[in-house]
């Protein structure tokens, strides 16, 4: 695989006219925190989507991103010039219980896009199911089509409804087998953030005790994405402390988006923690259809560990094992838990101003839990859809009149006493400003299984349509989008056997 060389773009609008630059500033820390790695080609590959947006905000011309090149480096079987490609080493806590030594099993990065003096200075491109690494232990390195397709909707998903994520730049499919629960196909995802750093990278130093190689990685992410924290010399506690607590108030913010939205992310492991607060690794995620707080998205979840009301408990364990990771730095037991609990604060000042948005009422409004807790009780008893119903309430609002859903409560009066309490709380004058806030707030698509599950049958088949249609809402899905209909539907009666396990 020999180097290629990356065309020129045209002038962008956003960036100025600029040479694009591929560099990988991880490879200036110790060997030990990495290897590098090739990607492993694979035959036949075919780019069966690509982001158009954020190539063009990456500075890739269009003429680029769609072409054979393209395709060929972002399926793993090219590299482009400046490209030094490697697979990261790290360790975690897996449903709760130390996994050891784990890695970038079958993710490699590519570099990082660098354009100085730009918002996207440093960007790292990753390829997800490139082959396998010193770190595959006992896999493949591959991704399967439906893996890669789920990845690439509810990344893109996630950004849209403005929830901090990883994003998805190509999809790339080959027909190699791939050997799962049964032979599938392999794809290739090419994804981007500012950084894949992950809690389990500092869990994996701190365990062997390798403390220059902990704080020579710590010094490298706060230097990079914690001003703050920068301001304290390299070597202080106080630099630490301060990088934990950044990322707690990050995390919480993360958490209280995908509560609000109704997003189980399903595998929160360590490993799986962004320290950036990105939502990261989309495996068996799954957004609520009926109401339940208790819901498991993860059919190897046999234990409800993740399940969607214990998210915010499951980030906060997992910031203590980031916290005692970063203990030998911060040198000092009470400071590291103080460091964690500004999780707590933030968690509830972002919930309670989630929650207030949602209901179109100001973040001030006294009593936000005492309003949103009734109703989610009521939405639990009922197994009402969460997404319809916030939409559905939100028109109803802007209209000034009585949203058509009270059937979902089943003549519950309960509902009625609930839904006039609220609407005493706002006077028929501010209800078209707040529906339309609310309108901007809840929904109307989210990437619900069985809409997954319909895109991929039909792309197993080679019919890529389906993807195309439902990539239209999920990029804009506050917008009503007329003849689309169909795609925001209550899920029908299949859908509640749909699996999602850990190789999805």
């Amino acid at each position: 695989m020999e180097p290629t060389t990356l065309p020129h773009t045209q002038s962008n609008p956003k960036n100025g006219s600029t040479d694009l630059n591929w560099i990988n500033r991880y490879t200036q820390l110790a060997p030990v925190l990495y290897t590098r790695t090739r990607p492993t080609p694979l035959p036949q590959v075919t780019l069966q989507a690509h982001n158009a947006d954020l190539a063009e905000h990456m500075g890739l011309s269009a003429e680029w991103i769609t072409s054979n090149e393209a395709a060929q480096v972002l399926g793993g079987n090219h590299l482009l010039e400046g490209m030094d490609p490697i697979a990261t080493v790290y360790s975690g806590h897996q449903f709760g219980q130390w996994a050891g030594q784990l890695g970038d099993g079958r993710a490699i990065m590519l570099g990082e896009l660098a354009l100085p003096g730009s918002a996207i200075d440093g960007t790292e491109l990753q390829l997800k199911g490139a082959g396998m690494t010193p770190y595959s232990r006992m896999g493949d390195g591959r991704a399967v089509l439906r893996s890669s397709i789920r990845e690439y909707l509810c990344s893109e998903a996630m950004y849209a409804l403005g929830i901090p994520t990883t994003r998805a730049l190509s999809l790339v499919t080959s027909p190699q087998p791939v050997y799962r629960e049964t032979v599938e196909t392999a794809a290739v995802v090419a994804r981007t953030a500012p950084s894949f750093v992950r809690f389990g990278h500092f869990e994996h130093f701190a365990a062997r005790d390798q403390i220059a190689n902990l704080r020579a990685l710590a010094d490298y992410v706060v230097e990079r994405y914690f001003a703050p924290a920068a301001q304290h010399a390299s070597g202080t506690p106080a630099r630490y402390a301060a990088l934990l607590s950044d990322v707690a108030e990050r995390t919480a913010r993360m958490i209280a988006q995908w509560q609000a939205v109704g997003f189980c992310h399903g595998v929160m492991n360590t490993d799986n923690m962004s320290i950036l607060g990105l939502t990261i690794d989309y495996g068996p995620f799954q957004f609520l259809d009926g109401y339940d707080a208790n819901h498991i998205c993860n059919h190897s979840d046999t234990s409800g560990r993740y399940a969607f009301a214990r998210q915010p408990q499951i980030a906060y364990w997992n910031l203590f094992c980031l916290g005692q990771a970063l203990l030998p730095l911060i040198e000092d037991e009470q400071q590291t838990i103080a460091a964690i609990d500004a999780y707590k604060p933030a968690l509830e000042t972002a919930m309670l101003s989630a929650m207030a948005t949602k209901l179109g009422l100001p973040a001030s409004t006294p009593g936000i839990a005492d309003i949103a807790n009734p109703l989610l009780t009521l939405l639990q008893k009922h197994r009402v859809d969460y997404t319809l119903f916030w939409r559905e309430l939100s028109s109803a609002t802007q209209l000034n009149r009585t949203p058509p859903i009270t059937h979902w409560f089943a003549g519950d009066t309960a509902w009625d006493d609930w839904l006039l309490s609220y609407q005493e709380l706002l006077t028929p004058d501010q209800r078209a400003l707040a529906g339309n806030l609310m309108l901007r707030t809840n929904p109307r698509f989210v990437l619900r299984n069985h809409l997954g599950q319909t895109v991929i049958e039909a792309a197993q088949h080679g019919d890529w349509a389906p993807f195309a249609r439902l990539q239209t809402v999920l990029a804009a899905p506050y917008d009503e989008h007329p003849g689309f209909d169909d795609l925001a539907a209550l899920p029908p009666a299949w859908a509640q056997q749909i699996e999602i396990s850990c190789s999805s």
